[in-house]
């Protein structure tokens, strides 16, 4: 997959069918927009491109109300990739661009730096200053600069709920624990990043060692609670672990954030620095506070086993 990431002029004769969005968390109703882009493509003798941005545009908007990401630029971009489109351009979308009128943008954009002759969206589609651009209009752009716009029907969810499958509706299921919906939303379990750092090492005294997974602030996670799923080491080795997510009540009153701490199952190795990924698979139960390390390491035995069972 090409990888624009300048927004220039192009010389080039061959015409591109296009989508445009933030895609964040590539999920199953982005995969349908994307197979819809490459169908046409292959139809048209065209490229197909994804028009995607190096960061929400939220966050510059309304960044007080800015959404936690699902996915940071390099895992979208690996997604991407895997969906077989031919080329991704990466718009930098600062205080500049979000001021742009949407004309400015099809100009710039769509027919000088990509020729497009396609482009395909959801049918809610949106963007340019204040929102102000949708299908409507880029219709009626598309008769001046000779493109046909192709909008199509929001992917409803597969679980019966009466909604389509969007990032909003992932990180609700997230946020309310809901892993396993998640999955089903996404096409695939939901990762995080991050690099493993120095803990306490309180895990390693009563025969449960973790690797502290420290993730960006920007990225959304699970509720807290103890969920199964799997760890990657950057060496590419995947093992099954026991992830235990939340603030550690049993040792501290009022702990300011959230930890990650995933414990491998059968594995032992040194893990600090790595950058690695933890996957959510399954929820075991909620966080809580306990009588002690006795106490503590009884659970973690019978949440090792839960997670064994379902890896």
């Amino acid at each position: 997959m090409q990888v624009i990431r300048e927004i220039l002029k192009s010389s080039e004769s061959m015409r591109s069918v296009v989508t445009i969005g933030a895609y964040d968390g590539v999920h199953r109703g982005h995969q349908a927009v994307i197979a819809q882009v490459k169908s046409t493509a292959q139809q048209l003798g065209c490229r197909s491109v994804v028009i995607t941005f190096d960061r929400h545009p939220a966050s510059v908007v309304r960044p007080e109300s800015a959404p936690k990401l699902l996915t940071d630029i390099d895992q979208k971009l690996e997604l991407l990739e895997k969906t077989g489109v031919d080329a991704t351009m990466i718009v930098s979308f600062d205080a500049s661009q979000s001021t742009e009128e949407p004309a400015s943008f099809v100009r710039r954009v769509l027919v000088d730096a990509l020729n497009t002759q396609v482009i395909v969206v959801g049918e809610d589609f949106h963007f340019g200053v204040k929102r102000a651009g949708n299908v409507a209009l880029l219709r009626d752009l598309g008769k001046q600069f000779d493109f046909e716009v192709a909008p199509v029907q929001l992917v409803q969810r597969p679980d019966g709920v009466t909604e389509p499958v969007s990032s909003t509706s992932i990180r609700r299921a997230l946020a309310g624990g809901q892993v396993e919906v998640a999955t089903n939303l996404l096409g695939r379990a939901y990762e995080v990043r991050g690099v493993v750092v120095n803990g306490d090492k309180r895990g390693r005294t009563i025969g449960f060692p973790t690797a502290n997974v420290e993730v960006p602030n920007a990225m959304c996670l699970p509720a807290d609670g103890v969920y199964a799923g799997k760890f990657r080491c950057d060496d590419g080795s995947v093992h099954a672990c026991a992830i235990n997510l939340g603030r550690r009540p049993t040792f501290f009153e009022h702990a300011d954030h959230s930890l990650l701490e995933a414990h491998l199952l059968d594995f032992a190795g040194d893990l600090y620095g790595q950058k690695v990924s933890v996957t959510f698979e399954h929820f075991l139960r909620s966080e809580r506070k306990f009588d002690g390390l006795e106490a503590i390491k009884s659970q973690l035995q019978l949440d090792v086993e839960a997670a064994r069972l379902v890896s």
